[in-house]
């Protein structure tokens, strides 16, 4: 289906995407940081999951729709923004709050519902895929099935790039332990960073 140095090419770029420090990064380090490495474990996979739908949607000609619709491009961005400056406000609300003995378990089931939802509402995801993937594909070929596979692999790579960074966060983390008074702050300022990434999405511009 694809050619030997198309998909090396692909490869190489996907992974030098994944490895690039961008908001769904930032996002993870939060997450594990304010929840520890349970919720950043889950987060990864529910961005990942997130990003799926994306490539599903990209795939059938959806989210071509919706970036060709400036209506539909700031409603996404409007609902994902506000979502994620939510999700920063409670982070660091509940900075203080003293964890019960199934906090992990809770707050792990928790944080992958909103990675999903936080992926599948980003438009600029929709816009990247449909932006890099055409690149590699041959038009001549099952355009969609391309999309798909070459879809999956680069959220295969984004996601282990999320599990990696989610391992030295929580090394990071486990290393504050000792002292509560710093994981306190270390919540609030993963509440600030979402709603700064939220913020950002909620200014985000629609390329045309």
């Amino acid at each position: 289906m694809f050619a030997y140095p198309t998909i090396l090419a692909f490869l190489a770029a996907a992974l030098l995407v994944a490895i690039t420090p961008g908001p769904g990064i930032f996002y993870i380090v939060a997450r594990t940081l304010a929840g520890g490495r349970d919720e950043g474990l889950a987060s990864s996979v529910g961005l990942g999951l997130g990003g799926l739908v994306h490539v599903l949607a990209g795939a059938v000609g959806l989210s071509a729709l919706a970036m060709a619709s400036a209506e539909a491009f700031t409603l996404l961005k409007i609902v994902g923004g506000l979502y994620l400056v939510w999700l920063g406000v409670k982070t660091w609300r509940e900075g203080r709050v003293v964890e019960p003995a199934d906090v992990h378990i809770t707050g792990a089931r928790r944080a992958f519902r909103e990675g999903i939802v936080v992926e599948a509402l980003n438009p600029k995801t929709a816009a990247f895929f449909l932006a890099f993937i055409p690149q590699f594909i041959d038009p001549s070929a099952q355009v969609a099935v391309q999309f798909i596979t070459l879809g999956m692999i680069s959220v295969a790579f984004n996601t282990s790039v999320d599990l990696i960074v989610t391992y030295w966060a929580g090394k990071a983390r486990d290393g504050l332990a000792k002292r509560p008074s710093l994981i306190v702050k270390t919540r609030q300022v993963s509440g600030a960073v979402m709603f700064g990434l939220g913020a950002t999405l909620l200014f985000a511009r629609r390329t045309s």
